[in-house]
């Protein structure tokens, strides 16, 4: 494969709550409970995604790499960042 997969990859929504990723067979929603790195950047930053392979998104402007299957079931992934205060 060449390249990033960046065309095939959208924020869809975002609220309160987290966001919608979209990709080509699937929407994914990341949490801001789960996902708490995300919840103070701006709409610019956080639509600046990449996809550098099929199993990883990447947010080069805010140095976050997740696996898809981190997004998919959080839970499984116990080990995560913890916001100071």
């Amino acid at each position: 494969m060449l390249g990033t997969l960046t065309s095939l990859i959208e924020i869809t929504q975002v609220s309160s709550q987290g966001f919608w990723l979209l990709l080509p067979t699937e929407e994914l929603f990341l949490s801001f409970e789960n996902f708490p790195w995300f919840k103070d950047v701006t709409i610019k930053e956080l639509c600046e995604v990449e996809w550098p392979s099929e199993k990883h998104i990447y947010w080069p402007n805010l140095d976050i790499d997740l696996s898809i299957d981190s997004i998919r079931d959080p839970s499984a992934f116990p080990l995560q960042y913890k916001a100071k205060g």
